[in-house]
């Protein structure tokens, strides 16, 4: 499997521990403001909930909202606010099953028919941990009585279910490429850290600093939903439309298509043909001569090249061209469709098939849109096609 989230995890892991570490380290520095963060934390919690349910985010403002009702329960005396001070253990595990299950969760309306049962499986967490916790009081009826089991023993309460939901989170943040993942992840080792006494910062300050991570994931995230392909991961024409902005006068536009798409999908079937898109998209990312990729549209692909002519572009885009002809797609018969066919092995249960895609090239002419020299691409993928198809034009 494919660990999607490596990076993402990696450099915000790296930024919030260097974050951390600064107010540690100076803490001679904040120490004079911190009236300033108490005053500051109410509403940026507020605003990053806010925030974060209008792009339909809704794990973190679930999150803003356990990190809301975490400070009232420890500024002010509630009903509750007396057995939690007396059940550190309580407050510690509930907090981390909370955020496994946000990790768990998929971004939803807050206000919907699935908030019932949100409400239900918080409380489930609640009870749970509670449970558990009783449980444990007894845990060691349930061992037999050995010098490794009783070294054993005192860590099953807590560092336990702690190790267990740590690895879950680590691994949701490593699979997938979810900043939000990432966030409850960090966020995660912070509660834990300060919990434990580990690291000794005010909540109020432990919090802003948190909902700044919240919102950059979710501006993060909301960019990505925005300007990236979910089947290809590539950006979109939205991207496309902010280069030529910045664009020079001097560049070339490639306009690429996939050869006879519609009816390799009609044989196929639309699944494939999500593969064949996700299969040219890769080999697409690896064009050289600093062409950057985007998807245009359907089976259609725009490669830019910055800066440089299209004597210096086709020879990238005829190595890329080759690359996707000659790499063969293995997939399964779509004639076995009985049941007996099915189980029975065959040697044609699979196929090895080629795709093959026409490129066009133009590059900006003087006085020259980037909309025209686009057409002008458009063009010459039309050429490219009545010449036979599976070559680049000019």
């Amino acid at each position: 499997m494919k660990l999607k989230g490596i990076k993402s995890t990696f450099i915000s892991s790296m930024a919030v521990m260097g974050l951390f570490s600064v107010l540690i380290y100076f803490q001679a520095q904040w120490q004079d403001k911190l009236t300033i963060v108490n005053y500051l934390v109410y509403p940026l919690l507020i605003i990053t909930a806010i925030f974060a349910t209008q792009f339909n985010r809704s794990r973190v403002a679930l999150l803003c909202l356990f990190w809301g009702l975490f400070l009232l329960t420890e500024n002010y005396p509630l009903v509750w606010s007396k057995w939690v001070s007396t059940n550190p253990q309580w407050l510690l595990l509930c907090g981390t099953s909370l955020l496994l299950l946000l990790a768990l969760m998929k971004d939803r309306a807050i206000f919907s028919v699935h908030s019932i049962t949100r409400i239900l499986l918080v409380i489930g967490c609640a009870l749970i941990t509670f449970g558990w916790l009783k449980l444990s009081e007894n845990v060691e009826s349930f061992f037999p009585k050995t010098a490794l089991w009783n070294q054993i023993i005192p860590y099953i309460p807590v560092a336990f279910p702690l190790t267990i939901i740590g690895a879950l989170l680590f691994w949701r943040s490593l699979s997938v490429n979810n900043l939000t993942l990432t966030a409850l992840l960090v966020t995660f080792a912070i509660w834990c850290l300060n919990q434990l006494d580990l690291i000794t910062l005010p909540w109020s300050l432990v919090i802003v600093a948190l909902s700044s991570l919240y919102l950059l994931a979710v501006s993060t995230d909301s960019y990505y939903l925005a300007y990236r392909d979910d089947l290809t991961s590539l950006p979109t024409r939205r991207a496309l439309n902010q280069l030529a902005l910045s664009l020079g006068r001097n560049y070339t536009v490639a306009m690429l298509d996939i050869d006879h798409f519609k009816k390799f999908n009609d044989t196929y079937g639309h699944d494939i043909g999500d593969q064949v898109l996700k299969l040219v998209a890769a080999k697409m990312t690896g064009v050289k001569g600093g062409g950057k990729v985007y998807r245009y549209g359907g089976e259609e692909f725009t490669v830019v090249f910055p800066r440089k002519t299209a004597e210096h572009s086709i020879p990238e885009l005829e190595v890329l061209r080759e690359s996707i002809a000659t790499y063969g797609m293995v997939i399964r018969n779509p004639k076995r469709t009985d049941k007996n066919s099915r189980k029975a092995k065959k040697s044609n249960d699979y196929k090895t098939v080629h795709v093959t895609v026409s490129i066009g090239v133009a590059q900006r002419e003087p006085k020259q849109s980037f909309d025209q020299a686009l057409k002008n691409a458009d063009l010459a993928l039309y050429r490219a096609k009545k010449k036979g198809r599976n070559n680049v034009s000019k």
